[in-house]
């Protein structure tokens, strides 16, 4: 049935051959994509648009889904079918569509200043579905300026729904969301807090608990429970986990 769907993601940014000179911009480039991916806890791992295939996947059990390294690089994008729930696999089709359509009005090599990220389902090795954020920016163009290969990071997201696709502009607060229902990307402003506000997460970041951070700030517990629900409502989460995830994700902190 999910091999019915006609998606785009196999063909949106299909590439034809790639010229010897596209060919020498990645020498030895997987040594520092595999060094940073032993930095992260993030799962990392490349997709090549030219073979439509997964170049590189990191050892995180997130995005593995019960499956070994070796069996997910040999799926490559069959991983997607048979690994995600069939909505979202629609909704996939969507942001790719959206995406690239976006992605190719960004001029010259300007485009790799920009990453997407993105929610949606896993089903992991027990066959529950698990909710991830999923970061995708550009690593090489080629002559005529399409993305080649990409490099992506799967966290734990701290939504509750699938969905939330945004683009950023790295070194602006520039960022658009997509509109999912009528397929159109709408600028947006990236939320701004506070100097205390950044204070009071890097704090909780710390693991220090709210009497902790009152003393070491000098207000009292009331107060910087008042920053907390400051900090929620500008950046529209519920409790601190979501707001720690939020200003991390989004280079607030």
């Amino acid at each position: 049935m999910k091999h019915k769907i006609n998606s785009s993601l196999l063909t949106k940014n299909k590439l034809g051959k790639i010229s010897e000179e596209d060919h020498l911009q990645q020498q030895h480039y997987l040594e520092v994509v595999k060094s940073f991916s032993r930095l992260t806890y993030e799962s990392i791992y490349v997709i090549d648009y030219e073979k439509m295939a997964f170049e590189y996947v990191s050892e995180n059990p997130l995005f593995l889904c019960g499956h070994s390294v070796e069996e997910v690089l040999n799926m490559g994008y069959e991983f997607y079918f048979k690994n995600v729930p069939e909505k979202d696999l629609e909704l996939l089709n969507l942001i790719n569509e959206a995406g690239f359509d976006f992605f190719t009005k960004i001029p010259g090599n300007t485009k790799k200043l920009y990453s997407i990220t993105y929610d949606f389902h896993l089903i992991n090795k027990d066959g529950k579905p698990i909710l991830i954020n999923h970061k995708l920016t550009p690593l090489f163009l080629t002559n005529d300026e399409k993305m080649w290969k990409a490099m992506c990071m799967v966290s734990i997201s701290h939504h509750k729904n699938a969905g939330n696709v945004y683009i950023h502009k790295q070194g602006t607060d520039e960022s658009w969301e997509l509109d999912t229902e009528h397929n159109v990307w709408r600028k947006s402003e990236k939320p701004k807090l506070t100097k205390r506000e950044i204070e009071i997460l890097r704090l909780h970041a710390q693991g220090l608990t709210i009497n902790q951070i009152a003393e070491k700030i000098f207000v009292s517990p009331d107060t910087v429970k008042y920053y907390r629900r400051q900090i929620f409502g500008r950046l529209g989460v519920s409790n601190i986990v979501e707001a720690l995830s939020y200003a991390v994700n989004n280079k607030i902190i």
